[in-house]
């Protein structure tokens, strides 16, 4: 009997003690949740507590969709391994507006607090750039960094003018006004930067309240910023806790990194221009092979950044006409007229190929003026040589006998026999030729050559 009561107690006694420690751990955990009463309602915000890793990933481009994709991932991986904040070192002149909103859209939904950071020294966050700083929990700038200008501006970089060009600016006003108005900045000075394009220093951006802190590394940005507090999710506030957490590097794939090399106006159109330089040298002298494979691969590449980039289907329908004329040059005697028409497509195609209102996303006059020049001087060195060929005296066939000298083997009295070339030829004179004199030919019919004595005086 005792040892059936000492068999009962004992599980009696594990689970007493299992329950005992549950309810110890829920107690503490109640004494640690955070508090989910609204900040607006004054509850203390919670203490700073190092959680998870710093992470920083870097965008020194224009914004396009391989820069989002990017951001938009290390977004979601910072909210997935409970990151204490996502620092975007940022350096871009703009980019394109869907893939701006795609990121300011991922900041806002992300529930780990981000930090746009305008660095190195020199660098700048104009344009889109000017809106990812915007969007951010905490916008930071390093010394000698500008950001602003914001304006819409034309495909050549002129104001809008007209209904249109309304619409585009109080659209960017409005979505700027939301963005500095959700993170507590100078809603004003924001608007004015879309409208008037006005571009701040990093010490003026602070003075303005647009900025947070002008931090010049890494360790000085994360000092002024440890223990400020944010919201995260909207109406939930917290507090940076960046003091001894581990920096991480969120560092572009080597596939990303190529992709994002690719997406460049002035490259994408290096690429397609050489690419067509490359098709048109393997048209016109057939068997080169390497030009055509250098060529179609460059044109590939070329058509997957256009692919990407706003394109202008009027520019690329004014380069393929500048690469018809470039061919029809070797075909017909213009005179250079045809090579001059195709000088002039290339250069109005190539400033109309990218049609949008950002300078950055635009194929750069400088680049565009040297890479016409350069395809012209091809194309009239190569029709140079075909008008040669043309124009060549043939030297096989019935043509090519014509002019050769052969020898009388007897007298031309005015039929007789000549040797040319290695064979006897019948041969008609237009005057009596003696043996062994020399002869030109002056016409071939069937096996019959006519022939006129060569006169040596």
């Amino acid at each position: 009997m005792p040892r059936r009561i000492r068999g009962l107690d004992t599980p009696w006694r594990l689970a007493a003690a299992a329950l005992a420690l549950a309810t110890i751990s829920a107690l503490g955990a109640a004494a640690a949740a955070p508090s989910e009463t609204p900040a607006a309602a004054g509850a203390p915000s919670e203490a700073p507590t190092s959680v998870g890793p710093l992470r920083v990933a870097r965008l020194e481009s224009i914004v396009h969709p391989v820069a989002a994709e990017h951001l938009v991932e290390a977004l979601a991986d910072a909210d997935r391994d409970g990151a204490v904040a996502l620092v975007i070192e940022l350096n871009t002149p703009g980019g394109l507006l869907t893939s701006t909103r795609t990121i300011t859209e991922a900041m806002l939904a992300a529930h780990t607090p981000v930090i746009v950071w305008v660095y190195p020294d020199g660098a700048q966050a104009a344009s889109a750039g000017f809106f990812l700083l915007m969007a951010s929990d905490f916008a930071a700038m390093a010394p000698a960094t500008n950001t602003g200008a914001a304006h819409p501006v034309g495909g050549a970089g002129e104001t809008i003018e007209g209904v249109l060009g309304d619409k585009v600016e109080h659209d960017a006003a409005a979505n700027i006004r939301a963005l500095a108005a959700r993170r507590g900045r100078n809603v004003e000075k924001a608007e004015e930067a879309v409208r008037k394009s006005i571009s701040f220093t990093a010490e003026e951006a602070r003075a303005a309240g647009l900025v947070d802190v002008v931090a010049p590394d890494l360790a000085a940005l994360v000092a002024a910023l440890d223990g400020r507090a944010f919201e995260k999710p909207q109406g939930r506030q917290r507090q940076l806790a960046l003091a001894g957490a581990v920096v991480e590097r969120v560092e572009l794939t080597t596939f990303r990194r190529l992709l994002s090399t690719l997406i460049h106006p002035n490259l994408a159109y290096l690429l397609m221009t050489l690419g067509m330089l490359g098709l048109y040298f393997e048209l016109s002298h057939p068997g080169a092979i390497l030009p055509g494979v250098v060529g179609g691969i460059c044109l590939l590449l070329g058509l997957y950044a256009m692919s990407i980039l706003p394109v202008d289907f009027a520019g690329v329908a004014l380069i393929l006409l500048a690469l018809a004329l470039f061919l029809a040059e070797i075909k017909v005697t213009s005179y250079g007229l045809l090579t001059l028409g195709g000088v002039v497509s290339l250069v109005l195609g190539s400033m109309m190929l990218f049609k949008s209102p950002d300078p950055a996303l635009r194929a750069s006059l400088g680049l565009v003026l040297p890479v016409a020049a350069a395809f012209a001087a091809v194309a009239i060195f190569l029709a140079r040589l075909a008008f040669r060929a043309q124009s060549r005296r043939p030297v096989t066939g019935r043509d090519g006998l014509v002019g050769a000298r052969a020898v009388a083997r007897t007298a031309l009295v005015p039929e007789g026999k000549v040797f040319l070339q290695g064979e006897w030829w019948n041969a008609v004179s237009e005057a009596e030729v003696a043996a062994g004199a020399e002869v030109e030919i002056t016409a071939v019919d069937g096996l019959t050559l006519h022939v006129r004595p060569v006169s040596h005086a």
